[in-house]
């Protein structure tokens, strides 16, 4: 699989011409599908992004919004308008939202081949699912915010080889809890990330717009 950030509070090489917001974006190219991870705070940041990236919204076949929060639905309706009509996967459905079908997920579910999604994890101020994307060498989590907490988004494929965690880990501290992973790129609303990337050099990388993961 492949991933591109494509929405974060960081832009990933400085001398780029691609633009940084609070937010967060990550697109996922399984080999089957392509699948967008939250749309960031502002459509139109996204979708110039999107465009000096080489996406096109019409390769979108499916979103996932992992929670209700602005910075990570609110550019969801212009892409929505530039594109084929994604299948969009959300905790709560707007109904003002056209051109797009909508699913609530109320529970674990595999959404594409080798992509499933946590569901609703309510441990924290606001209800949020997280993706498991299986590699060949094992589960690395993408998540949006983790306001459920780091620890139980992991708890949650506790019987699964966690190789990499990526995504926004909000006031994240419980650090232990990254040690026999090979992959951590903590993004957006991480606000122990610094610490993060010197505690664990090699294995964590930085994130920003731009930045690509291969797993």
């Amino acid at each position: 699989m492949k991933l591109t950030m494509v929405y974060d509070n960081d832009v990933y090489k400085q001398d780029s011409d691609l633009r940084s917001d609070w937010g967060f974006s990550c697109l996922v190219e399984t080999g089957y599908e392509v699948i967008l991870f939250d749309t960031g705070a502002d459509g139109k940041i996204l979708l110039q992004n999107m465009d000096r990236l080489g996406i096109h919204p019409d390769a979108i076949d499916k979103v996932v919004i992992s929670h209700e929060h602005w910075d990570h639905s609110g550019g969801l309706k212009a892409l929505i308008e530039r594109s084929a009509g994604p299948t969009v996967y959300r905790l709560i459905e707007d109904p003002d939202l056209q051109g797009a079908d909508q699913i609530v997920i109320d529970g674990p579910k595999a959404i594409s081949r080798n992509v499933f999604t946590t569901g609703p994890l309510t441990e924290g101020p606001i209800p949020e699912q997280s993706l498991y994307l299986e590699s060949a060498d094992g589960w690395y989590v993408l998540t949006g915010c983790s306001h459920p907490g780091v620890g139980n988004i992991l708890a949650f494929g506790k019987d699964r080889q966690i190789k990499g965690l990526i995504g926004g880990f909000h006031g994240f501290k419980e650090l232990d809890l990254i040690n026999g992973l090979s992959l951590v790129c903590p993004a957006h609303c991480t606000k122990k990330k610094d610490r993060i990337l010197r505690r664990y050099p090699g294995l964590a990388v930085k994130a920003g717009v731009g930045r690509v993961i291969e797993i």
